[in-house]
């Protein structure tokens, strides 16, 4: 067997989603060594988060990338409205807020990540590594010291002051760090899929709510994303009934994909989300940080996940990195951090399992 290949920096990041992406822009800076370990070859998946609010479109003008950021593909809503049992009903009004932009922002997260890491590969401390799939965290006693990884080309040993653990809801450093994670019950699924678009196709803005039941469409050009909320664990229930009713239900929120559902002719054009609530008691030890969705799973509900992950990173950053120029840090330092994201993390989660 070959020895795993070494390296070393002075922050190590597990994950290269929101949080991972934007803690390493910041650390990177401001001047720190970051490497950040991506276990996909891109960032093209879908049904990912891609809602950015006005909060988060603030930071990225006083990042002073606004200009850039607003040309990559996206649609603006100033508004938004939701259509109840058929009759449109206003929800939210962006226009008066004292931001920058007064609207959300919908972005494909793959865009939204390839336009940050190109950002981030502009500073010299700052690595990407693709296709690297930490499998493992290195000990040293009760410090954690690094990750081990997986490439394609053998293994690698990452060696850091700081290892930040952004990978994600299933997230392998949490898990290897043996955190406590708080589970809260939710009582929806999401089921995704594509349906295609039409031009004369109205514009769509929150979504339908018919009877308790919701289908929302978000907009990619050429297709809709759509989603379609569910009781939780009902969908083998709603396979048994067969495509064509589930087709119909689609029609029955939105009539004008009457001459399109049928495009959904195998199951495996639906994907399910298994929407999660969850949050870890202690996101740190010696060493270690856990920020985003290692740290606290959110449901899509308002599109909170990818915001409350880059305001982790943001505090990750204003909090830590003088420190971290100057040598490793202490875990009482990590919980600042976590002392500083849990309320607000908290608060949101607090309000979606009403």
């Amino acid at each position: 067997m070959n020895a795993a290949e070494k390296l070393e920096t002075r922050c190590v990041i597990v994950g290269g989603g929101p949080a991972g992406m934007m803690a390493g822009y910041l650390l990177a800076r401001a001047g720190i060594e970051v490497v950040v370990l991506e276990k996909h070859a891109d960032f093209n998946r879908d049904f990912r988060g891609d809602t950015i609010h006005p909060s988060t479109l603030e930071l990225i003008y006083d990042l002073g990338l606004l200009d850039e950021f607003l040309k990559q593909p996206h649609q603006e809503a100033r508004e938004l409205r939701a259509v109840v049992n058929g009759q449109a009903v206003p929800v939210a009004d962006f226009t008066k807020l004292p931001t920058h932009c007064k609207f959300i922002a919908f972005m494909p997260q793959w865009d939204f990540l390839n336009f940050l890491s190109s950002h981030a590969k502009r500073f010299p401390t700052f690595q990407l590594h693709m296709e690297t799939e930490v499998v493992d965290l290195l000990m040293d006693g009760s410090r954690v010291t690094g990750v081990r990884a997986k490439t394609p080309t053998g293994e690698l040993d990452v060696r850091a002051d700081l290892v930040i653990g952004a990978d994600g809801r299933h997230s392998i450093v949490n898990n290897r760090a043996g955190f406590e994670r708080r589970e809260f019950g939710v009582p929806i699924d999401v089921l995704w899929m594509r349906i295609s678009k039409k031009s004369d196709d109205p514009e769509q803005s929150l979504g339908f709510f018919q009877h308790g039941k919701l289908l929302v469409l978000l907009d990619r050009d050429d297709y809709w994303q759509a989603g379609f909320v569910i009781p939780k664990g009902q969908f083998d229930e709603i396979k048994e009934r067969g495509l064509t009713q589930f087709q119909n239900e689609i029609v029955s929120f939105a009539g004008f994909l009457r001459d399109r559902v049928a495009e959904l002719d195998d199951w495996s054009k639906i994907k399910l989300l298994t929407v999660q609530v969850n949050r870890l008691r202690e996101w740190c030890c010696e060493g270690l940080l856990c920020i985003g969705d290692s740290a606290h799973a959110m449901s899509p509900a308002g599109g909170v996940g990818i915001n409350l992950a880059i305001q982790d990173a943001v505090a990750t950053a204003n909090l830590l990195a003088e420190k971290l120029l100057r040598g490793p840090v202490h875990v009482d330092d990590l919980r600042e951090v976590q002392a500083r994201r849990e309320w607000p993390t908290r608060l949101i989660q607090g309000m979606q399992i009403l």
